[in-house]
C-alpha cells in the first residue's frame, strides 16, 4: 500500500465523512483512475519521437502506454486515418496512487513559476484535467539523456458528485490550487 493511499484510507475519508456528513462511506469520493495522454503531432513525420515518447511515459507512469490513432484524414497535416498519433496510459489501484503521490511531491513543485493548479479546470462531473507542458520536470528523467520535450495531459476520474467535493478531496490529498485574484482599486 502507497503513502498516499494509506493516508487516503487513515485521513482523508474521516475528514470528508465530516466535512459534508456522508452517512455510507460508499459516498465518500475517490480517485478511481488516471489518464495520463502525450498526444505528439511530430509522430506523423518522426515515427521514432513516438518511441522515444512512449520510452519515457513508460519511465514515468510505471506502464506500458497504448499508442492512439487518429480517426480521420486531414490532408493539410499529411495526417491518414488510423496513423499512430500519441500514447495513453490509464492507471488504477497501486500505480495510480503512486502516480499521484509522485506528481503532487516532486513534479509539480518542480515545473517554472508554480502558484498553484487552476480551479477552473473541474469539469462538471467532478474530475480534473491538468496540463504538464515539460514531461521532465518528473525524476525519472534526467537532463542529460533528455531528447526533445513533450507536454502531457493529466485527466484525474473521481467519484465526487460536483466539483466542490472533487477540490475537498484533491486538497486534502495535498494538491495545491491557485489563489483567487484579489481585484485592487486604483
Amino acid at each position: 500500500m502507497s503513502k498516499l493511499e494509506e493516508k487516503y484510507n487513515k485521513e482523508i475519508k474521516k475528514s470528508l465523512k465530516e466535512k459534508f456528513g456522508y452517512s455510507n462511506i460508499f459516498e465518500i469520493p475517490r480517485v478511481k483512475k488516471i489518464v495520463v495522454n502525450a498526444g505528439v503531432g511530430r509522430a506523423v513525420a518522426d515515427q521514432k519521437f513516438l518511441e522515444f515518447t512512449e520510452e519515457r511515459l513508460a519511465l514515468v507512469t510505471g506502464q506500458k502506454p497504448i499508442r492512439t490513432v487518429s480517426k480521420k484524414s486531414i490532408a493539410g497535416f499529411k495526417l491518414r486515418e488510423k496513423m499512430p498519433i500519441g500514447v495513453q496510459v490509464t492507471l488504477r489501484g497501486k500505480r495510480m496512487y503512486d502516480f499521484l503521490d509522485k506528481l503532487i511531491n516532486i513534479a509539480l513543485p518542480r515545473v517554472r513559476d508554480f502558484r498553484g493548479i487552476k480551479l477552473s479546470a473541474f469539469d462538471k462531473k467532478g474530475n480534473y484535467s491538468l496540463g504538464i507542458r515539460d514531461h521532465m520536470v518528473f525524476p525519472e528523467i534526467s537532463y542529460e539523456d533528455q531528447g526533445q520535450s513533450f507536454s502531457l495531459q493529466v485527466n484525474i476520474g473521481t467519484t465526487a458528485k460536483n466539483n466542490k467535493e472533487a477540490k475537498a478531496l484533491l486538497e486534502e490529498m495535498g494538491f495545491k490550487f491557485e489563489k483567487a485574484k484579489e481585484v485592487t482599486n486604483g
